[in-house]
């Protein structure tokens, strides 16, 4: 299976590592830590130099509670980024909802567009009679840009506060196989598309790990998946030890989702999660050894 971007071809016969750039002053994960152009340049390098197989920059934060920014503010904070990024010589990704910044991000170079809404954010500032820019046509007009569909329940603003009923895994099926049925409607060619199932976007803790668990059937539409596990907040409440460092936590999470077949791993700690999956890889060479004896 490959990812059809808009520089490259994906080769998914193995997970792929995507290394997070947040470029924002709000990361749950990072605290702003690389808010600033040049040290977000330079954390592109890092990750690469630490083995990351592609990048995913963002410029607005879609943790719980999260205040929206401008389209404007959003590509100012991304521009200076994806620029430096697009010649490392790997994939790119740009992290936006926004069909105007996936415009901006694609005429510029980028090869992903990661949208937390899935194609379906409106801009509720713009008025009836104005055309409004939808997130499918960029796709559609673009012609070859990998696209990443992933499932929120609700909003940023709302999406932990009444989260989820009942079973999550064929609810968060349905949603992503009309996202991508309507993309495909749309012209996207479906090797463009991959889906996230999304996790904290609006599920419990339970719900999350069923969709671990679960995962192979989300499998079976055919999409290949992404998995964004790291220092999510439900890995702290499952070892139960509160707010401190997710680092373990992530790269297990990470290795079992890859085990349970997810090809694209999210992650801020690309060094440790290349890791876990060489231990992983070399025990699966030993399988398969072991099967042609």
């Amino acid at each position: 299976m490959h990812w059809q971007t808009t520089r490259f071809q994906v080769d998914l016969s193995q997970p792929r590592v995507m290394g997070i750039v947040n470029v924002t002053p709000d990361s749950f994960s990072d605290g702003g830590r690389h808010f600033a152009a040049d040290a977000a340049r330079a954390h592109c390098e890092q990750l690469l130099q630490e083995g990351a197989d592609m990048l995913d920059i963002g410029g607005e934060s879609t943790r719980p509670g999260a205040k929206p920014v401008s389209a404007v503010d959003e590509w100012t904070r991304v521009q200076p980024v994806l620029q430096h990024a697009l010649t490392l010589g790997i994939p790119v990704s740009v992290d936006t909802y926004k069909p105007q910044v996936m415009q901006w991000a694609l005429d510029a170079g980028a090869d992903i567009i990661n949208d937390v809404w899935a194609m379906r954010w409106r801009d509720s500032s713009v008025e009836a009679p104005a055309p409004t820019l939808r997130a499918s046509d960029v796709m559609a007009r673009h012609g070859s840009c990998g696209v990443c569909l992933m499932h929120m329940h609700r909003e940023p603003q709302t999406m932990q506060s009444a989260p989820m009923e009942c079973d999550a895994v064929p609810q968060v099926a349905q949603f992503l196989l009309e996202a991508a049925r309507g993309l495909e409607a749309a012209g996207v060619g479906r090797a463009r598309i991959c889906w996230d199932y999304g996790i904290g976007f609006g599920k419990t803790v339970a719900q999350n790990f069923a969709l671990l668990a679960r995962q192979r059937e989300l499998l079976t539409y055919g999409y290949p998946l992404l998995a964004g596990w790291s220092r999510k907040s439900s890995l702290a409440a499952a070892a139960a030890w509160g707010e401190g460092s997710r680092l373990t936590a992530s790269v297990t999470a990470a290795v079992l989702a890859a085990d349970r077949g997810a090809r694209v791993l999210r992650v801020h700690d690309v060094a440790a999660t290349q890791q876990g999956l060489a231990v992983w890889a070399a025990m699966q060479a030993q399988d398969r050894q072991t099967g042609m004896e």
